[in-house]
């Protein structure tokens, strides 16, 4: 039996109240990988809330935010080395370490980094990334997309595995009402704004969920807030039961990033609904998205209107059923049990 230790980010419990979809993935596999025969041990922050094997005593940052208020900036990077220590005393007992952090983890594993894997959810395109892979080179690193692969030198990529959920988190719904969503978190990178013009010249209502961005607190106030009217509508943040009813009572999703997206969790989540995305052609978006079958492709406000308008002509159920046979939680642990499982016979 392979023993693998699942190493999260501190920043949001896992599985996460609501926004967090680092930890939801992480959270999935974990869950996943058992159900294949793995002996899986979770790092994971003290209010997690989950029945796997887990290690961390100490809260996650989200936690120690509500407690007291804003923090130090250092307080991640002291939890970070506490979960390190965590790690460092017991590297011994795993055989595979695949940790979902930022980049402290590999000067700790030193020469078991060879079998170790990384995965990275965020870009890859910005200096920190190409000082971290210079410095490492014999960190196995597993992309979560073709276009996220694209920034990761091949002596480090070991693979790519697209993200996958629980197949049973999220409700087949054929008849959507009359409304579009978006979620995701309110930023320059999403472009919520977009999204409620988009609606807007379709004449149809949107629904907004998720959190206002940290790094970029006064971005809602400046460009979403004074868009929002009787048919543009902020529900703040969505837990899964609300993610849920949004998605799953939506016309379709409304994607419109304006950054190189490494995946974009909310298009599968809407298509495990049976909801059609209508995603910019930016990153990761033509390897998630299937144009005329899960949802339209486009480059521009006035191609998204002339998406909507055709959204109707999308199977609801043969989308329900390209979720089941590309995005389970499942297929990503066996993907990944393959990657770990070469790794650990090298």
């Amino acid at each position: 039996m392979l023993r693998v230790a699942q190493v999260a980010p501190n920043i949001f419990p896992v599985p996460p109240d609501h926004h967090g979809g680092t930890e939801r993935v992480v959270h999935d596999l974990s869950t996943a990988l058992r159900s294949l025969g793995v002996e899986l041990t979770l790092f994971a922050p003290s209010d997690s809330a989950t029945d796997l094997p887990r290690v961390g005593n100490y809260p996650s940052l989200a936690a120690l935010e509500r407690q007291h208020g804003r923090v130090a900036p250092g307080v991640p990077a002291a939890l970070e080395a506490l979960q390190l220590e965590d790690l460092r005393q017991r590297l011994d007992d795993f055989d595979i370490v695949h940790c979902h952090g930022e980049f402290a983890h590999a000067a700790l594993l030193g020469t078991r980094r060879r079998r170790s894997l990384t995965t990275i959810h965020w870009r890859v395109d910005e200096l920190d990334r190409a000082l971290f892979f210079q410095g490492f080179p014999d960190l196995p690193v597993a992309a979560i997309s073709a276009a996220q692969a694209t920034g990761i030198p091949a002596v480090n990529l070991a693979g790519i595995v697209h993200h996958g959920i629980d197949r049973a988190r999220y409700a087949f719904r054929a008849a959507p009402d009359d409304h579009v969503a978006f979620v995701g978190r309110m930023t320059d990178q999403k472009r919520p704004d977009v999204a409620i013009r988009v609606a807007r010249a379709a004449g149809l209502p949107i629904w907004l969920g998720g959190t206002i961005d940290v790094g970029n607190p006064d971005y809602f106030d400046r460009c979403v807030r004074p868009l929002l009217s009787v048919d543009a509508t902020y529900l703040g943040p969505v837990d899964d039961t609300r993610k849920g009813e949004l998605l799953g009572g939506a016309r379709a999703l409304l994607f419109p990033i304006d950054w190189p997206e490494p995946f974009g969790l909310v298009m599968i989540e809407a298509m495990a609904c049976g909801t059609p995305v209508v995603a910019w052609n930016r990153g990761s978006v033509p390897e998630i998205v299937e144009d005329g079958v899960t949802g339209f492709i486009v480059s521009s406000e006035a191609e998204a209107v002339a998406a909507l308008a055709r959204i109707g002509q999308l199977d609801r159920a043969a989308i329900r059923r390209r979720f089941e046979e590309r995005f389970t939680a499942e297929r990503m642990a066996r993907d990944y049990l393959a990657l770990y499982q070469r790794l650990h016979a090298a």
